[in-house]
């Protein structure tokens, strides 16, 4: 364990049958512990300053329940429940920390190799458990993954949901496995050489089962949220907010050998303090990856469009190692399937798909129709490793009226283009679960409250989103089948066009990973050539003597390219017209010889590869 930190929140299991409870309080005169398992006993605990109370029993077992008492009237689970095995509002649970973990010489994934896959754990498989994501890990790294990212798996209301409604943020889900399961799957993780990104929500907390304004001043009415009064972090007695959530961060690095977490909508932190509080985070936890000998990164969702989120501290930054970049997945969304809703109008121009590619934000100053006003900066000396893209994610699918994939919206021609603008991209990629073979399953919002009131309260707010959307209402989110039809059908992937998406999703990693041009995210040896009159676009990429020629072409008829490439022959090494990849048939030639300008003709919704073929050098 680094030296700077030790757990001081909640039930800390110390061995021998001892634990010492502690919690933060600072809205209350007197707590009290209630054990209500094995034996119920009432022990007061003692004030220890600025809010904080504290007792440390004996005869105390891991497995033990527990509640707080708060003066003297209501019983409430601990804020920092290390488990909560039966519902949100029931009993903690005592849990002992050791676990026989094999990865003592894990030290993590640099971050430009990262290849990250997203998965809901509820969905990922019919069984929705931590243990049954671990009979799928070899099928990932097959595939070409480096790093699993987790949706929120912190304790919330009922059996299913997508996490982002938790309120036990130490607890993770007793309906996945709890906290053995989790500990098994990233053990698991590590032996297969993939990383784990663990989404954490700090913005917010859910509706039900969220006491913790009924603990201490946690939440603040100064600023507002999507979700109502925002969390405390700049406000009186936010030092204490913030080291809740920094032990948070530093628990699921320590006791859960977890790689890195992203941190769920930044722009929903409201902080005015002269050291932030994602400052602050960033300190801490390299000062333990150091001290450990591990990476450990920290990964923002943000919609700001500001390098600010990147730069370094001493830059005038927050120092976050990287973000979602969700321009790029908006630009190329637009292009192939065609939306004319008010939002993807502000991505409907190519060169917007141009600046996306050449910077990593397709917005950078310019002016957003939505929005109003320019938006964006210029992230020019930002490495390409910093911005996190993807085809799907959670919320650009779930957030659909009816949760459709992007394969249930495009050709599979345009699949293909799409993955490959993506994966060959100079930025860490990112798959959504099931993406890889084209699964057909939705990914819906579904929820599961035991208040009647908030599951109505939620239709009603599904409905108002999309009310002018027409065609009829959006699936009920507390119904069961809504969750069950977002459950993936794996065995897809093993035929027909799913099986050929599968292999060509896997081909383009593999070139990614051992092209010498592809396989650093670095956005600075690479030139990006848009064709005039057309949706087609040439990436070059190179390191030293080795070069890719990427050809994209996002309209639905042929382009003619005109390229002035190094001397030398070119051999083609994709091409996502080939029977294949269940396409219609390479129309490109298998080399270009290079000696001034070379011309080629690109099929509708297709993308080519090229590498420049470096000769050896003669000896005599």
């Amino acid at each position: 364990m680094p030296s700077f930190w030790k757990p001081r929140l909640g039930a800390v299991y110390l061995g021998n049958g001892t634990c010492r409870f502690r919690v933060w309080a600072s809205k209350r005169e007197r707590v009290d512990l209630r054990v209500t398992a094995p034996a119920e006993r009432v022990v007061p605990m003692r004030p220890t300053g600025a809010g904080y109370f504290e007792v440390t029993l004996d005869g105390v077992a891991p497995g033990a329940r527990y509640l707080y008492r708060l003066d003297g009237g209501v019983e409430r689970p601990d804020p920092a429940s290390r488990s909560q095995p039966a519902t949100v509002h029931g009993p903690s649970e005592v849990v002992d920390p050791a676990f026989p973990w094999t990865d003592a010489h894990w030290h993590g994934v640099p971050l430009d190799k990262y290849v990250i896959y997203e998965l809901h754990v509820g969905t990922f498989t019919p069984e929705g458990t931590f243990d049954a994501v671990v009979t799928h890990l070899d099928e990932l790294v097959e595939l070409g993954v480096t790093a699993v990212e987790l949706m929120p798996v912190a304790q919330f209301a009922g059996s299913r949901g997508w996490g982002y409604d938790g309120v036990y943020p130490f607890a993770p889900h007793a309906a996945y496995g709890g906290p053995a399961g989790l500990k098994r799957l990233v053990d698991a993780c590590h032996a297969h050489g993939l990383a784990v990104v663990l989404d954490v929500v700090y913005n917010h907390f859910g509706p039900e089962g969220g006491y913790l304004q009924e603990f201490g001043h946690y939440f603040t009415d100064r600023y507002r949220t999507p979700w109502g009064d925002a969390v405390n972090v700049d406000g009186p007695k936010s030092d204490e907010v913030r080291r809740y959530l920094i032990e948070n961060a530093l628990y699921w690095a320590h006791e859960y050998h977890v790689d890195a977490l992203r941190l769920d909508a930044i722009h929903a932190i409201h902080d005015e303090t002269a050291t932030p509080f994602l400052m602050e985070l960033v300190n801490v936890l390299g000062r333990y990856a150091t001290d450990l000998n591990r990476h450990a990164y920290l990964i923002a969702e943000s919609d700001l469009n500001d390098v600010r989120v990147l730069k370094a501290p001493a830059l005038g930054g927050l120092g976050l190692h990287a973000q979602w970049a969700d321009d790029f997945h908006h630009c190329v969304f637009t292009l192939l399937a065609g939306e004319e809703s008010p939002y993807h109008r502000d991505y409907d121009q190519f060169d917007l798909l141009v600046n996306a590619y050449q910077h990593g934000y397709a917005y950078t100053g310019q002016f957003s129709p939505t929005r109003e006003r320019r938006h964006g900066n210029q992230p020019l000396d930002l490495p390409g490793r910093q911005f996190v893209v993807g085809l799907q994610n959670h919320d650009q699918i779930g957030n659909r009226k009816l949760g459709e994939r992007f394969g249930a919206l495009v050709g599979f021609e345009a699949q293909k283009l799409a993955a490959a603008a993506v994966l060959l991209a100079p930025y860490t990629p990112m798959l959504f679960m099931g993406e890889e073979y084209g699964e057909t399953a939705p990914f819906q919002f579904f929820t599961d409250f035991s208040d009647p009131g908030l599951g109505d309260a939620v239709r009603a707010g599904r409905a108002r989103e999309f009310e002018m959307s027409g065609g009829g209402e959006p699936p009920d989110p507390q119904a069961e089948g809504t969750f069950r039809r977002s459950v993936l059908n794996r065995d897809l992937r093993h035929a027909g066009a799913h099986r050929a998406l599968w292999d060509f999703y896997r081909e383009v990693l593999r070139l990614r990973r051992e092209s010498p041009a592809l396989r650093f995210p670095d956005k600075e040896r690479m030139r990006v050539t848009p064709f005039p009159g057309s949706r087609t676009l040439a990436v070059e990429r190179w390191d030293g003597d080795d070069e890719t020629l990427i050809v994209m072409n996002f309209s639905d008829r042929p382009a003619d390219a005109r390229l002035t490439l190094r001397e030398g022959t070119w051999e083609r090494h994709l091409d996502s017209t080939e029977e294949r990849w269940a396409g219609p048939g390479a129309a490109s030639p298998p080399q270009l010889v290079a000696r001034s300008e070379v011309r080629l003709t690109v099929p509708a919704t297709s993308v080519v590869a090229y590498a420049l073929r470096v000769e050896p050098p003669t000896h005599r």
